[in-house]
């Protein structure tokens, strides 16, 4: 069997953390952030984890 080739636009997007558990960064966060509430941004820039189920899914990919 072969070995599956990485996608490399799931590279670009996610980070494997040291533990294991895979970052994201939160939609929302590239233009037009002026009229969306500091809140909104504030909480956007700590970006976010992937969940159980979708780390199941992509484990292969990255």
């Amino acid at each position: 069997m072969p070995k599956l080739k990485t996608h490399k636009g799931s590279k670009k997007v996610f980070k494997v953390r040291k533990g294991g558990s895979i970052s994201i960064g939160r939609p929302g966060s590239r233009h037009n952030t002026g009229s969306k509430p500091s809140k909104y941004n504030r909480k956007n820039r700590k970006g976010s984890q992937l969940s159980s189920a979708d780390k199941a899914r992509l484990k292969n990919i990255i």
